[in-house]
């Protein structure tokens, strides 16, 4: 199933809104860090398609 996410990186703030399959509750976008190099403070909502 496909699902809109809005990423919000908690560091530097910067948004991203990405596409991607939801597979057993869990949401598979291919992202994997913000631009200012943070790969793990983030946060992620599931927005209506």
């Amino acid at each position: 199933m496909r699902v809109k996410v809005s990423i919000v990186c908690k560091q530097c703030g910067e948004r991203f809104v990405l596409r991607g399959k939801k597979d057993r509750g869990r949401v598979e976008t291919g992202f994997k860090q913000c631009l200012c190099n943070n790969k793990n403070m983030f946060e992620i909502e599931e927005l209506p398609f």
